[in-house]
């Protein structure tokens, strides 16, 4: 399974673990956040955006398909406040790939 972070940062050459900044996460454990490819759109966004996803699974109604993805090409959505949209369309977002064989 190949690993993925995304970044405003394009000159990311040593991941560090960092203290996450989350009050649910442990204060006593360093981490780098890495997703798997399906989770990948969900975190397409600036940093800090707000945002709900969604996507069609094996228990997804064929009634909530045509509800929340009339376009039978699309299967995911990311959803952001309207006051998001001009940072989400100037932000670059660099995406880092890892293949855990190599760790």
């Amino acid at each position: 399974m190949r690993l993925f972070h995304v970044s405003e940062e394009s000159d990311i050459n040593i991941f560090n673990p960092r203290v996450p900044l989350r009050a649910d996460m442990d204060k006593s454990v360093c981490v780098v956040w890495a997703l798997d490819e399906k989770r990948l759109p969900n975190f397409l966004t600036p940093r800090d955006c707000p945002r709900v996803c969604y996507h069609i699974g094996p228990n997804t109604t064929e009634a909530d398909i045509r509800k929340y993805f009339p376009d039978r090409e699309f299967c995911h959505a990311v959803v952001i406040e309207r006051d998001w949209l001009e940072r989400m369309e100037n932000t670059v977002l660099y995406i880092y790939g890892f293949d855990p064989k190599d760790f």
